[in-house]
């Protein structure tokens, strides 16, 4: 099995909706904004070739939105999905399956693009299956007013008219070594993939640990639809992952690609901090 970090890009959002109650002056420290209370974040996605399937876990938010839509994210550096893919050797035809940890703009858009004549949609992945489980895509079609903006049809649409959609219910092995496991505190039946590799776990936490700022329990987005939930996601991700010393792979986190953590008497703690072996 081999892992290969996929850097699409970088955007800038509002630093106090990423930190939820947290006071800035603690998280300032970590993550500065500028003058606009703006701060950076990468979308990296992960590619896992197993020898048999070629998986991809998210895609970013894609590149059909209007010049109004990306003013507000002010996308930056990175390589583009594209670019990032065939820098490590792939193309969109290679991927067979496209993991979608939820349907948030900036961790599905990618999968669908404009036609050759944009006058319509296509899957970006045409030998892909798309995977996401379906109480996220029950909730994502029928969405609550704070989440509402973050779910386009655009995204959706295409791909469950494709027939290429496929929907997980339960915690499963999706392939051998690869788990997927639900929770509901950032949003409901958001998937985690647990990849084991056989030398080691890597945790791809999306949004339910967006950075290593965010190890601390307290320390989550004002998105998470259910905080309290999402408290309780958390401290038994870290404590498995203390535990059992699991690597966590962050998809936001700007300055660090992966980590391990460890408990203390405060609470479980950043260990180290480190890129995916190549």
């Amino acid at each position: 099995m081999k892992l290969y970090p996929i850097h699409i890009t970088n955007f800038k959002i509002d630093g106090g909706t990423m930190f939820g109650v947290v006071p800035k002056v603690l998280w300032n420290k970590k993550y500065p904004a500028d003058e606009n209370n703006l701060c950076n974040w990468a979308i990296r996605s992960l590619l896992i070739d197993t020898g048999k399937q070629v998986i991809l876990i998210d895609t970013g938010y894609g590149d059909k939105q209007d010049e109004k839509f990306f003013s507000h994210v002010y996308l930056n550096g990175g390589d583009g999905l594209e670019g990032a893919l065939k820098k490590n050797g792939y193309s969109f035809d290679d991927i067979t399956d496209i993991i979608l940890t939820h349907l948030h703009t900036d961790h599905c858009g990618g999968g669908v693009k404009y036609n050759s004549d944009r006058t319509g949609f296509e899957l970006t992945f045409k030998n892909a299956e798309y995977w996401v489980s379906k109480s996220h895509w029950d909730w994502a079609m029928n969405p609550n007013q704070q989440e509402k903006a973050a779910f386009l049809k655009e995204n959706l649409m295409p791909i469950f008219e494709s027939g290429k959609l496929n929907f997980i219910e339960k915690n499963c092995e999706l392939y051998p070594g690869i788990n997927l496991r639900l929770y509901n505190g950032h949003t409901v039946g958001q998937m985690i993939p647990f990849i084991n590799t056989g030398e080691d776990t890597i945790v791809f936490v999306a949004d339910l640990i967006p950075s290593t700022a965010h190890i601390p329990l307290v320390w989550n987005m004002a998105y998470d639809v259910r905080p309290m939930e999402m408290l309780e996601d958390k401290e038994n991700v870290l404590t498995e992952a203390s535990e059992k010393d699991y690597t966590l792979f962050f998809q936001h986190d700007l300055y660090n690609e992966c980590a391990k953590v460890y408990k203390t008497e405060k609470g479980i703690r950043l260990k180290e901090t480190f890129n995916l072996p190549r």
